[in-house]
């Protein structure tokens, strides 16, 4: 066994035994701890776990890969995500904790007054939950696929039972604790390869500042400058130059923004702190833990592909380093020889191109190609996993909730015990991790794109309707529950149709479909195309529906003031 396996073996053991120990120490005694952690959870505590719950294996794995492939382009998921946190914290977060629910279909039931509008919400909810949670459990695939050298379906299996345990055994509670020690296993395995990169080719130890330095080889020639010849070298656009359309880069940025502010595994960390006041702390800290790692994802995108492009590109395949072997056989990356020279030709056209490389390789391969120490690449699998096992166990526990609180206790079975909801959570929880076990082995495309598909999916359903339910007490079930289903059909549709060509000759027919996207928006920015159908629908069938009854309008009034508004008033 290789010293960089040992490594692996150990780190991952160390942080897997962390959150296992963690699950059993706050294991969940009732509902309340179960969907809420009790409600008692420091802002500290709930920052770090939150900014482990939004930084799935799409930011950690995924994000920086899609950079270092799309440059340019690939910057319409920072914006996206970190605006949309921005949006949660400021218009989301606070008012829903207010209104002192559990869940988004759960505020969503009570304030549009109607059992069809909750459960309109939960199939959205897990539409929603069930998308975003296969590109998790792809990641914890991926990385496990590679690191304990098993095949990738094995891998979401492995990843599968520890999320179920820790998940059903303690839920929110459990989780997010576990997701406090998470964070920082992530945000430490992310940052380490980064710095030591950093030096090793500019000099500089920041590496939000390294990205933009000159090389440290006196040359005086700057990074990204170094990039952009190779990547033109080599047919590739240059890396520092934009491809998409403006209109398409505002669409995609706006969907995940809020999509964001509408994801109800994020929105329901906001049930576990005490008061008002420590939801809004929570969210401003939360967005500082996430800063750190969102501002490093561009440099790690920058190193890691100056380097393959060096280490591979015009080189001899007997002659690659240990690592190509080492991730050839999981076959995320593959070489075939078409004009038999015993090099690998690395170029833009798909005639002459030799390599293949999945874009979820870069961050977890970043380390081995510059050769760091066995320890680093070590700490990075076991941050790969604190990321995609952090989200996943999230998600999860929305799926469970949204099934056992709002589907069985508040429209199927009504008189259902405080001890039976229980159990049917943690029953739900466990038929959800097969569900997006499946996803995992069956994956709709690469991590990234899988979520971004989700984030669509939640901004063209829920964020119109809590938005509305929020800052607009006229608005009515009839007109709320006709722009949720709209806008949602709508997603779906312009999904199967140009994502996975459902309607036109199949996945391999989607390529082809480009031309013929409605505006000129890819299926990742669709998702602000339906929810300004969904707005626009919802407001029409308002106007010619009821009011809403007098005592949901005064609820929507008062979670609207401030707390302490009114002892203030009165000085």
């Amino acid at each position: 066994m290789s010293e960089e396996q040992i490594w692996t073996y150990v780190l991952v053991a160390l942080s897997f035994g962390l959150y296992i120990g963690i699950a059993i120490w706050s294991r969940a005694g009732s509902t309340k701890e179960f969907y809420v952690a009790g409600g008692g959870v420091s802002p500290l505590a709930n920052g770090m776990a939150t900014a482990a719950d939004w930084m799935s294996a799409a930011s950690f794995i995924s994000m920086a890969g899609i950079i270092s492939f799309a440059g340019y382009d690939g910057a319409v998921y920072l914006m996206g995500w970190t605006g949309g946190y921005v949006l949660l914290a400021l218009l989301l977060a606070p008012y829903l904790r207010k209104f002192g629910k559990f869940t988004v279909p759960d505020f969503i039931g009570e304030r549009y007054y109607s059992k069809t509008a909750r459960v309109v919400a939960v199939i959205c909810a897990l539409i929603v939950s069930f998308t975003y949670v296969a590109g998790q459990m792809r990641g914890v695939g991926i990385v496990f696929s590679r690191y304990l050298e098993v095949d990738i379906n094995t891998g979401v299996v492995i990843g599968m039972v520890i999320v179920l345990f820790y998940a059903v055994l303690g839920g929110m509670k459990g989780i997010t604790y576990t997701q406090v020690a998470q964070y920082c296993v992530l945000i430490f395995a992310f940052m380490v390869p980064a710095i030591f990169i950093s030096i090793q080719m500019t000099g500089n130890p920041i590496p939000q500042l390294g990205f933009g330095s000159t090389l440290s080889d006196g040359s005086g020639t700057y990074l990204l400058d170094k990039l952009d010849g190779l990547s033109t070298e080599l047919g590739f656009a240059e890396y520092t130059d934009g491809s998409k359309s403006l209109v398409d880069v505002f669409a995609i940025t706006l969907a995940l923004m809020v999509g964001t502010a509408g994801l109800p595994h994020v929105i329901v960390r906001f049930f576990t702190v005490k008061r008002v006041r420590d939801a809004r702390k929570s969210a401003g800290l939360a967005l500082l833990f996430i800063a750190i790692l969102y501002t490093t994802a561009p440099a790690v995108a920058v190193f890691a592909r100056t380097n393959l492009i060096e280490t591979v590109s015009g080189k001899e395949y007997d002659k690659m380093p240990e690592w190509f072997s080492r991730w050839e056989k999981t076959g995320l990356i593959g070489h075939e020889d078409k004009n038999g020279d015993g090099k690998i030709q690395y170029v833009a056209s798909p005639e002459v191109n030799e390599l293949t490389v999945d874009r979820d390789i870069m961050v977890l391969a970043n380390p081995e190609i510059a050769d760091l120490p066995a320890w680093v690449i070590g700490l990075i699998a076991a941050g790969g996993l604190a990321a995609a096992l952090s989200t996943a166990a999230g998600l999860l526990l929305v799926i469970s909730s949204s099934v056992s609180h709002d589907l069985i206790k508040n429209v199927l079975k009504p008189d259902l015990s405080e001890k039976g909801e229980l159990w049917a959570a943690r029953l739900s929880a466990a038929v959800a991790v097969v569900i997006a076990g499946y996803f995992g082995i069956n994956p709709p495309g690469f991590v990234a794109a899988v979520v971004a598909l989700a984030f669509g999916l939640a901004a063209a359903s829920f964020f119109p309707a809590i938005i509305l339910g929020i800052f607009y007490k006229k608005m009515n079930s009839k007109g709320a529950v006709s722009g949720m289903i709209v806008g949602l059909c709508l997603m779906l549709f312009y999904m199967l149709k140009f994502k996975f060509g459902i309607f036109d000759g199949g996945k391999d027919a989607v390529a082809g479909l480009q031309e013929s996207w409605w505006f000129g928006v890819s299926p990742e920015g669709f998702g602000t195309i339906a929810m300004i159908v969904n707005f626009i629908v919802a407001i029409v069938v308002n106007q010619f529906t009821p009011e809403p009854p007098e005592e949901v309008q005064e609820i929507v009034e008062h979670i609207r003031i401030p707390s302490g508004a009114g002892e203030a008033a009165s000085h």
